[in-house]
């Protein structure tokens, strides 16, 4: 190999070494340029009054917020949103206390006056008096078929079920609230999720929002609120709704067997059948033989 090709060699070997040491300090150059143009940023988000997050690794803690802030960063829409939340809830307590088995059905007073009129401990009169010093629904079914003591079956079960209908009624108040609740909260919320992206894009129309996040963070914020809120509100009314039915709806069939066992026994027919049976058990008496 002659002096010519070592001195190319050499040549092109130093090159090399002279790019490498220049990318390895150009590259150090520049992640100490962006860390220096990064710095200014921050202290400038700082003084427009951005809200920065400490990083967990120096020890921050996360922001938490109460629901007074929650409701405050959704909007007036929120507030609605609330109301529907609190008339839930009340009309939740009324019906879980209205529709107690013991206060629509007790079990003692039926017992007991099912038993006095198959024994013919009380007639018409008294089991009338008996049912009106009563206020369940149920005793209020026994007193309309006590007013048609002695009648037709007909007669006593149409009485049983115009009584049952109105009963019906007041067992089935305010579930309508539930129905409504469980349509009107979703459309509000839905409307708080609009004005909150109509904040984001207005934010990002009139001012430089793509530089701060936080103005775009609001407006989404806001928007997912008032969907969260407004789900919240109509998913637990739906599903008391459809306990508070399938409550009645055994109530009504209870009230029905029931009705229709008392029809058994003051019916004109069930009566006739007594008072037949009562003259076949007498015993005859002998005849006296002629003289």
């Amino acid at each position: 190999m002659n002096k010519t090709q070592r001195r190319r060699r050499s040549g092109a070997a130093g090159w090399l070494l002279a790019a490498v040491l220049a990318g390895l300090l150009g590259g150090r150059g520049l992640r100490q340029a962006n860390a220096e143009s990064q710095a200014p940023s921050k202290s400038v988000e700082g003084l427009r009054g951005s809200v920065t997050v400490e990083p967990a690794a120096k020890g921050g803690v996360v922001p938490t917020t109460n629901l007074f802030d929650i409701m405050r960063e959704g909007g007036v829409l929120m507030w609605p949103l609330a109301l529907c939340s609190l008339v839930g809830v009340a009309l939740v307590f009324e019906r879980l206390v209205s529709l107690r088995r013991s206060g629509v059905i007790p079990k003692s007073f039926v017992r007991r006056f099912l038993e006095q009129v198959r024994d013919g401990e009380l007639d018409r009169a008294q089991a009338l008096s008996v049912c009106q010093e009563r206020t369940s629904p149920i005793a209020r079914i026994f007193a309309a078929a006590a007013r048609k003591w002695g009648r037709p079956g007909v007669e006593v079960e149409q009485a049983i079920l115009d009584a049952g209908e109105r009963a019906t009624n007041g067992l089935r108040r305010y579930l309508r609230v539930f129905t409504a609740l469980t349509v009107i909260a979703p459309l509000l919320g839905l409307l708080g999720t609009v004005f909150g992206m109509i904040r984001a894009f207005n934010a990002v129309a009139s001012t430089d929002a793509l530089g701060r996040p936080e103005l775009l963070a609001q407006g989404i914020s806001q928007a997912l609120l008032n969907t969260a809120f407004g789900l919240a509100v109509a998913i637990p009314a739906q599903s008391f709704y459809f306990y508070f039915v399938s409550r009645v709806d055994r109530l009504i069939i209870e009230m029905d067997g029931l009705g229709q066992e008392l029809v058994n026994l003051i019916s004109a027919e069930e009566l006739e059948h007594r008072d037949e049976a009562a003259r076949g058990s007498k015993p005859r008496r002998p005849r006296r033989e002629a003289a």
